[in-house]
């Protein structure tokens, strides 16, 4: 512990789209000299990016062990959702809530000046209380997608504890409260998941709204991870309405220097950047869908052939599905040989900061996940998005709002096909009609990863706020 220092816990849900921006606020915070203690699992820790050697003695990578469930429904070293099927993640929310207890302990014996929070972890509130440790709840989505965490007093319930949003339905169009102009709602065929995702009293015992519930109301401040360039509309109405301060922490961009690890130590990554090295500059589109996105045989095989059809080059990061042992299983039949001279498939682990700064990319079709949302716009590349889960669907709103994306299209049952896979491509990556997509991209790298100005004034501000709590 660095005494004498402003002292701050961090504590994420443990999902990847949560533990990596946490990691990233806590950086940012130890480069404005306050003490950060981020609290996960071993796992977790381990496969978090390296603590800068300047930041070490700043922060505190503090360790408590996952406790197997009786019922051995989680598989042995699932330590985040990425390693469990989606249907199971309630069950995980059960393992995660006995964190509670080294938590508790390590909160009694630090006694920091502040514990940051993800929306999970509803404990904390009354960890906090007791210990007398003030609280912010940190949002790792869009300020846009915080509109439906509701108003106070009680968000996501109203005072009498009935749900905010009473129906799938009312989650199909902008609150009544966003005054300006705006898509960002949920499309119809995922609103009945969403709103049960929601308010369904799950098998930990509580529902998501009410662990949001919980953490909103209690908590001192709310900080968001966006800035005003981008979301400023968002972040002024957050700002009247939310009934307590609103920081925006920045975007929280990672770092633009690159490491020649993955080109050096693994034989198949260096051969595929040398590929790329041999390629027209910005011609690629990288295909990436994120962790958490667990995507079926028809909708790989419907991404592969608008691959095809589109004759746009691409490189294509495929986390191995749970339902295919090898490529065969996997991609259509024929399709590697068929694609070879302009695309490529790269199944598991794959070094996206590194092929994003690739002079040959110069596109992304993905999920709109907010994290790869700013990773790819700090590059300037061009957006494809085609939303699966959770809050991708608005952030996909958002970008299409401020003419940064092309949507791919989508029946009223949500699918899509292999056509507009295809046509949304050419559009973006190729058409002179598209020009104007491909330059507004290339005009926000500069606010997407312009560092200096979400570190120095962004976290400049938070910490401020911190260090004197109003």
């Amino acid at each position: 512990m660095v005494r004498g220092r402003l002292h701050v816990v961090t504590l994420p849900w443990s999902a990847f789209g949560h533990m990596f921006p946490f990691f990233q606020l806590s950086l940012a915070l130890a480069k404005a000299g306050v003490h950060v203690s981020f609290v996960s699992t071993p796992r977790n820790i381990q496969r978090l990016p390296k603590v800068p050697p300047n930041l070490a003695t700043l922060i505190d990578l503090v360790e408590f062990p996952l406790l197997t469930l009786d019922n051995e429904i989680l598989p042995e070293g699932a330590e985040a959702t990425v390693d469990i099927p989606l249907d199971n993640v309630e069950h995980f929310k059960i393992a995660y809530d006995l964190l509670q207890i080294p938590f508790k302990q390590f909160i009694g014996n630090q006694l920091p000046d502040w514990i940051i929070v993800d929306f999970c972890a509803h404990w904390a509130v009354d960890i906090a209380q007791e210990y007398n440790v003030k609280l912010v709840l940190f949002t790792v989505m869009s300020a846009a997608t915080a509109v439906f965490l509701g108003r106070p007093p009680g968000y996501v319930f109203l005072s009498d504890q009935t749900p905010t949003w009473a129906s799938p339905e009312s989650l199909t169009k902008p609150p009544e409260w966003v005054s300006f102009p705006s898509s960002v709602a949920w499309r119809e065929y995922e609103a009945p998941f969403v709103h049960a995702n929601l308010y369904i009293k799950d098998a930990s015992g509580i529902s998501d709204a009410a662990r949001i519930s919980k953490v909103l109301c209690a908590c001192n401040a709310l900080a968001i991870r966006s800035c005003k360039e981008i979301e400023g509309e968002y972040l002024n109405l957050h700002e009247k309405q939310m009934g307590k301060p609103v920081f925006s922490v920045g975007l929280l961009p990672r770092p633009h220097e690159t490491t020649e690890t993955s080109k050096t130590n693994d034989g198949s990554w260096r051969k595929i950047f040398e590929w790329l090295d041999k390629q027209v500059p910005k011609s690629f589109v990288f295909v990436v869908f994120g962790s958490e996105c667990k995507l079926s045989k028809e909708q790989v095989h419907e991404i592969a052939y608008g691959l095809e059809l589109s004759l746009v080059p691409f490189l294509w990061a495929l986390r191995r599905p749970f339902w295919g042992n090898d490529e065969g299983d996997i991609l259509p039949f024929g399709f590697s040989n068929r694609i070879s001279d302009r695309g490529m498939v790269c199944f598991g682990w794959a070094p996206q900061m590194e092929i994003l700064a690739h002079p040959a990319i110069g596109g992304s079709l993905f999920h709109s996940g907010w994290g790869s949302v700013i990773e790819i716009l700090q590059f300037g590349h061009s957006l494809i998005v085609l939303p699966l889960v959770y809050d991708q669907s608005l952030n996909a709103s958002l970008l299409v709002d401020k003419d940064l994306a092309v949507e791919v299209e989508r029946g009223k049952d949500g699918s899509f096909d292999r056509d507009g896979i295809a046509k949304a491509l050419r559009l973006t990556m190729v058409s002179e009609e598209g020009k104007t997509f491909r330059v507004r991209a290339r005009k926000a790298a500069a606010i997407f990863g312009d560092e200096n100005r979400h570190q120095q004034y962004y976290i400049g501000r938070f910490v401020e706020y911190l260090k004197n709590g109003e």
